[in-house]
């Protein structure tokens, strides 16, 4: 009979190799995707230490892009992942996610299609449903804030101008911005994309704020309806 192999549990490691331990020392950017991921679901089990089962996270799903969509029951699939663990990735990810459209918040003028895609693209690029929004402007097209209308999928009952411009009253926008993704990654206007335009673009005359373009975003592209000459 061979000799048993031995496996280091990560309190065992050198506190220069442990996940936790390197970060606080060296900076979350010397760790390793397994080793960040590890520190989140922060146990592993008899057979597989934390930065083991990380790994195979991301080996089952072929890179860590992977989190963006996938869901509790989805990561609970790999052998060692329950309830626990799945949800606290996913709410770390959701937590980046929120951080990255923060960050992209801070460039406050909107100057053309391409800034709201840069605004958007984070927060809308992997959803599995769709989200409506509204990017609000003030007189000189400052961003002042981006409300979410809707989810779900569009329609005339669910994207009403009503809620659309109560919005815009309540920050006393000079104008808007309509966005929304489509999950498919493919941003083509639908037919319901443009009626709800059209609507929503004769409630704005009415009102007086000015409809200025829907952006729609797909999987790192986007279609502005201005562009097209659909507005």
């Amino acid at each position: 009979m061979g000799a048993l192999e031995y496996r280091f549990t990560i309190k065992e490691m050198p506190a220069d190799e442990r996940p936790r331990e390197k970060l606080i020392k060296f900076g979350a950017e010397s760790l390793t995707d397994a080793e960040l991921l590890a520190i989140i679901i922060r146990a592993g089990n008899k057979k597989r230490t934390a930065v083991e089962l990380s790994q195979d996270i991301i080996n089952h799903y072929g890179g860590i892009k992977a989190l963006n969509y996938l869901d509790v029951e989805e990561m609970k699939k790999v052998k060692g992942i329950g309830d626990a663990k799945a949800v606290q990735v996913k709410a770390a990810v959701e937590l980046g996610r929120r951080l990255a459209s923060l960050n992209h918040e801070k460039k406050n003028i909107v100057k053309s299609p391409g800034d709201v895609a840069q605004l958007l693209m984070p927060g809308f690029r992997y959803l599995t449903q769709e989200v409506f929004k509204i990017i609000l402007l003030d007189i000189k097209n400052q961003l002042i804030a981006m409300p979410v209308i809707s989810k779900g999928g569009l329609s005339s009952s669910i994207v009403h101008p009503r809620e659309v411009f109560k919005e815009a009253i309540k920050h006393s926008s000079a104008a808007i911005i309509l966005a929304h993704n489509h999950p498919s990654g493919i941003p083509e206007p639908s037919r319901d994309d443009l009626k709800i335009t059209k609507k929503l673009v004769d409630a704005g005359e009415i009102i007086g704020i000015e409809v200025l373009d829907h952006i729609i975003i797909g999987d790192g592209i986007y279609v502005s309806l201005k562009e097209k000459g659909l507005i």
